[in-house]
């Protein structure tokens, strides 16, 4: 299709962007952004009492990628939600505010900078990041299957990469952190998937194997915090219908 091989194109220069990005520099404090709250104040609590371990360069790479990768994936989200109104977007940029919660965590705890300080949705540090925010909108705003495609294609990329930086890590707390990422993608990626079959379209996987994708549309939503082996550590008492937002 016209509009995936559009996609891929723009998007398969950050899929190893990770490799480009320079070190960043260390500061003495970490930076100012509202705390989180509920469950996130559980993965802030967890992700503190994790050691702290000397950080390599792919590590500090990865986060600053991650923080603003998950930016990318909310701001274009509620572009979506704006230009469509379907609620999906409204509740996965939700989510999405959650993920960069858990990454500014480990950028405050270990003194990084942030480049998603004080940026303005749609406004990235990033210029490769920048030019695919554009991209996407534009192909977003041409119809409401082309935005749902765009939001399982975000969410495809995302686990590719997560997939690529959990690899790379060692400490215990970006292992974590990533891990509950990647469950939250996977849960993003079942709900658009599910959307566009409702329209008749069956996604095709653009950086996932076939055999990945399958393994995650046909396992159930998941819930609550997983440790950096991806095992539950924790689950909430009460489970929200199906309507509910889930992370």
């Amino acid at each position: 299709m016209n509009l995936k091989k559009t996609f891929k194109h723009v998007v398969v220069a950050i899929s190893f962007g990770v490799l480009l990005l320079p070190m960043a520099a260390f500061s003495g404090n970490g930076k100012k952004q509202t705390s989180p709250t509920g469950q996130g104040m559980i993965m802030a609590e967890l992700l503190f009492s994790l050691p702290y371990e000397e950080l390599s360069t792919d590590e500090i790479n990865g986060l600053i990628l991650m923080r603003e990768e998950e930016k990318l994936a909310r701001d274009v989200y509620q572009y979506l939600y704006n230009e469509w109104g379907l609620v999906i977007f409204q509740k996965i940029s939700t989510s999405e505010q959650r993920h960069m919660d858990a990454v500014w965590i480990l950028l405050n705890k270990y003194g990084l900078d942030d480049p998603a300080e004080n940026k303005a949705p749609g406004i990235f540090t990033s210029q490769k990041l920048q030019d695919l925010y554009y991209a996407l909108v534009a192909i977003g705003s041409e119809s409401q299957v082309a935005a749902l495609e765009v939001g399982a294609t975000i969410e495809d990329l995302d686990i590719f990469d997560l997939l690529e930086l959990l690899d790379q890590a060692d400490n215990q707390d970006i292992k974590t952190a990533y891990q509950n990422l990647l469950k939250g993608s996977r849960n993003h990626l079942r709900s658009f998937v599910y959307q566009l079959s409702l329209n008749g379209v069956v996604y095709e996987a653009q950086y996932l194997t076939d055999e990945e994708m399958a393994s995650i549309i046909l396992t159930p939503y998941e819930r609550g915090l997983y440790n950096q082996d991806g095992e539950a550590v924790y689950e909430p008492l009460s489970r929200m219908g199906a309507g509910g937002r889930r992370r």
